[in-house]
Parts: C-alpha cells; structure tokens; sequence
C-alpha cells in the first residue's frame, strides 16, 4: 500500500491546491475551490483563491486525467480504480482517495481528493499500559468510534502495524475503499464481488490473528462484524458514533444480546485524535439495579477502562433491550430504571386495553397505577392474575391499581380519554382483548380461548 505522503504526480492545478495541512480539496464545476486544512481535530474549511477556470468542461477533463493516471500506474500495488460505477469512479492513486462524481448521479462534476494528515505509531498516543496488553491480546473486538475527521484510521493504523511489527500478528484488513495506510506486508482487502461477507469467507482460509474492518457503518456490516469475531478472529471496526456508549447501542439488534459482550469488548471513542474514552463490555448474571434479588437475568455491564467503574446496564426489560445508567436522576427525581418502567407499563396498558394511565413510583420496587374507575376490575384480572403478569413483566415490581380520583396533587389524568368510548366499546376491550393479547402481544393458550 501508498506510504504516507507519496502518490503520483497529479495536473498541476490540483497539486497547488494540495498546501501544507490540506486533508481535503473540493472541486465543483463553476464554483470556486475549498480545501479542509489544519490538524486533526481542527479542521477548518477554506475557500481558496484561483485563476484557473472551473469550468464543467475543465472539470471533466481533469477527471479523464486522473483516470489515465491510474492506467499509467497500473505498475504500482497502490494505484487502481476501486470503484466504477454509472455517475461515479473512486480512485486510490498512492496515499490519496479521489472521488469522482458527474450527472445524473451528481447535480455537477465534482472531484473530493482525501489524503491523511498525519500517521503516527501508537507510541504517540501515551496509552496506558494496562489498554496497550489489552490490544496487545488480539483475540479480542474492538469498537474505534468518533466522528468524521475525529483520527479514528490513524488510531487503527497505529494498532495494526503495532500488531503486526511488535507482536508478530498476522494482520489483514476489510476496507470499502481501500484507503488505510499500512506496511507492505499487511494485506488489504476489498469487497469480493461487492460484497464484503464474501470478503470474510476469504478471511477464514488465509487465518489472520487481527483483522481490521475499516467503515462498519451499515446493519449488514454489523452482522459480518459478529460472524467474524464469533469465529474467533481478533477484530477491530471503525465506526462513526459521538461517544463509545452510543457505537454499543448501534450494534444492539443485530447481535442477540447474549451474544453482545462476546462479539464486543472493548470500545475506543476518539476526538481530535485523542482518545476521550475506553469502555468494557462484561456479561454477568444478576438482578438489574434497583430490582428484587430473585429477578436475576443476563445483564451486561458497561465499565470504564481502567477504573472499572461501571456506568450503565443492558439488559432485556418486557420486549425491549434497556440501556439504563447505573447512577444518576433526572431532573424530575426519576431514576432511569424507573422511567424505563413507567414508560413500558404505560405502552403495555395502552396496547392491551385501550386505557392510558398514569404511573407513580412508592419506592425502589413498587408502584401505583391510576386508572378510570370503570376499567378497575379489568385491569386486575379474575384472581389479579393481570396485575400478576404485569408484575412478571416489568421485573417483579409490585404494583396497585387505583382510580383517577385517587391521585395525589400533581398528577393530571391523560388528556385523551380513551376510557370515555361508548359501552360496547368498553365491554369489548375489558373482555377478551386483555386475554387474547398476553405476554408479547401473543394470543394465550387456554380452554377460554375456544371458540
């Protein structure tokens, strides 16, 4: 692959613009040039002064160019066309990704020439030692998230030629395009067929110890992210995500959540090219906090690296996966687990019955549910066996049901009075609705049932 810094030489009008500090140059017919430049993490976009004609004519020719340029370099392993497509041609020629884009695909020609603004080894980053052996295992998965321009490839960079110069890994890489740049040795994959999963089919007969699996941004990238690591390939993905606890969450639904901790385990968020946080993935068995001891359930703890301090829980609450911080209160006075379950009770009520309701917490595991007078009896079910499968459902939390006439000051019944429909209407939802619906909106199997 390029080294950093070298490419071939390019039509003159866009080496000048290709200064000092310039990580980007964006060309558009009859718009004057604009380049990003500074540091990582600063990077500001310039509008630059130019004599030269930019043109739609002028534009497509500099395109004809950089395409014949790829041919007269075809000798070179870091120089091909990655992409062709009708409105559009992505090159790599030596550290450089150009984009070329034209009508119908674009309103305009357009040229986006990327090349990286520094390459740094990993001795630059100051890591703590105890994250270096933990990288340093490579059957490991590794998030490195950030945002756009944030140094997420340069940080995976450093980690592969680390693992590859100071540990003896056997590296490779998934890129879409290929743009990393990495020593000789290390080969670069692209999409097989313009598919990647076909690309991992590849990467189990070679037999890496470390992939790098570089833009994991689509929800099929995820699922090949999980096949992979669960075939015990060390990995690493770079994805975009404004902090580490939010790369978690992309992954939540394309991976089981048992299975969450074993694809994931390490999570890097980057900014300015430094590293802001590191998160551990760990899988426990154990009450969720704030729920009774007896109610114990796969949770998976989210911890700060080195610390160990554990900043939030995931875990499977009714149908849906919660991500609830382990301290904290808004600004109501209300736990999140407390939130997460009032929100649920009420969505639960809404769906089987037809009854808004409104919900307040007595303590750490009980609560009351204030509901119209007439809807009572419905709610708790012949023998409170209602009351029983909502208590099941929301954790074991005890709950009592009472009328709107009950509430205390502060509460407000809903504006929506959905409990106000003519008799029929009533009689139809406090019947066999509640029944028929049960536990995850499936019918109960039973002798009332029959029809």
């Amino acid at each position: 692959m390029a080294k950093f810094g070298d490419h071939p030489s390019l039509p003159q009008p866009i080496e000048d613009l290709l200064m000092d500090l310039v990580h980007t140059v964006f060309l558009k017919a009859d718009c004057p040039p604009r380049v990003k430049q500074g540091s990582i993490g600063d990077l500001k976009l310039i509008e630059v002064e130019s004599e030269q004609n930019w043109d739609t004519l002028r534009m497509e020719a500099l395109q004809d160019e950089l395409a014949e340029l790829v041919e007269d370099n075809r000798h070179r392993s870091d120089c091909f066309l990655e992409i062709d497509r009708k409105g559009c041609k992505v090159i790599q020629l030596g550290d450089l990704r150009i984009a070329c884009a034209w009508p119908p695909f674009a309103d305009a020609r357009e040229i986006t020439i990327v090349r990286p603004v520094a390459k740094l080894s990993l001795d630059h980053y100051e890591l703590d030692e105890r994250l270096i052996e933990r990288l340093a295992d490579h059957h490991r998965g590794v998030f490195i998230c950030g945002r756009p321009g944030s140094g997420k490839t340069t940080l995976a960079q450093a980690i592969a030629e680390y693992l590859d110069t100071k540990i003896g890994a056997m590296v490779k890489t998934m890129e879409a395009p290929r743009d990393l740049q990495l020593a000789d040795r290390i080969t670069q994959y692209a999409p097989l067929e313009g598919d990647l999963e076909k690309t991992a089919e590849i990467i189990f007969l070679v037999r890496p110890d470390f992939v790098i699996f570089d833009e994991v941004r689509r929800a099929r990238d995820f699922e090949i992210f999980a096949d992979v690591r669960l075939a015990g390939v060390g990995l690493l993905g770079v994805t975009h995500a404004n902090s580490a606890l939010e790369a978690i969450q992309r992954l939540i639904g394309k991976v089981e959540l048992g299975l969450v901790s074993q694809v994931l385990d390490t999570i890097i968020h980057v900014e300015a090219g430094q590293i802001q946080q590191v998160l551990e993935l760990r899988m426990t068995v154990k009450p969720p906090t704030g729920m009774q001891e007896e109610l114990a359930r796969p949770v998976i703890e989210v911890v700060e690296f080195p610390s160990g301090k554990i900043t939030h829980e995931m875990f499977a609450f009714g149908s849906e996966i919660a991500v609830v911080p382990v301290e904290g209160r808004a600004a109501v006075g209300v736990s999140p687990l407390k939130a997460l379950a009032r929100d649920q009770l009420v969505h639960m009520i809404q769906q089987w019955v037809g009854v808004q309701c409104q919900v307040q917490f007595k303590g750490e595991t009980s609560a009351t549910i204030y509901a119209p007078q007439n809807m009572i009896s419905t709610l708790i079910g012949k023998g409170g066996e209602n009351v029983r499968q909502l208590q099941e459902e929301l954790g074991g939390m005890h709950l009592n049901i009472e009328s709107f006439e009950d509430m205390p000051e502060g509460l407000r019944a809903p504006k929506k009075a959905h409990w106000e429909d003519d008799e029929s209407d009533r009689r139809s939802k406090g019947s066999r609705s509640w029944e028929n619906q049960g536990r995850g909106s499936k019918p109960r199997k039973g002798k009332n049932n029959r029809r």
